[in-house]
């Protein structure tokens, strides 16, 4: 794989990450707002905001879940294995690696687990 493109794999993976912490701060402080707003309230209301918070905490949930998978591929990067599929150890095409930097297997090993896990 050439250097300039994981280069720019690695720009581009540092950017997300800085982008998945500051959502996650906000995220907080959104969360914080909310439990410092709640007043005693009707069973709908309460309820509604069990799904907000329940909300709130899925996708800061999906968001550390995107940010282990970041640190992985710039682990990865350093080991000089960044692009390879995880699961048979052939290149993953470059055009996935820009969709999902973070892309740990190739779309054939991706789309069997995917099927095996439906």
């Amino acid at each position: 794989m050439e250097q300039n493109f994981v280069d720019q794999m690695k720009k581009s993976l540092t950017d997300l990450k800085s982008e998945i912490i500051v959502n996650l701060m906000a995220g907080s402080e959104d969360f914080k707002q909310i439990m410092e707003g709640m007043d005693p309230k009707d069973l709908a209301d309460t309820a509604s905001d069990d799904i907000d918070r329940k909300m709130i905490e899925a996708i800061g949930s999906q968001e550390l879940k995107r940010l282990k998978l970041i640190d992985s591929a710039l682990t990865r990067i350093q080991q000089g294995k960044y692009g390879l599929c995880l699961k048979c150890g052939k290149r993953i095409p470059q055009d996935r690696l820009e969709a999902i930097p973070y892309a740990l297997m190739c779309v054939e090993c991706k789309t069997a687990e995917e099927r095996r896990n439906r």
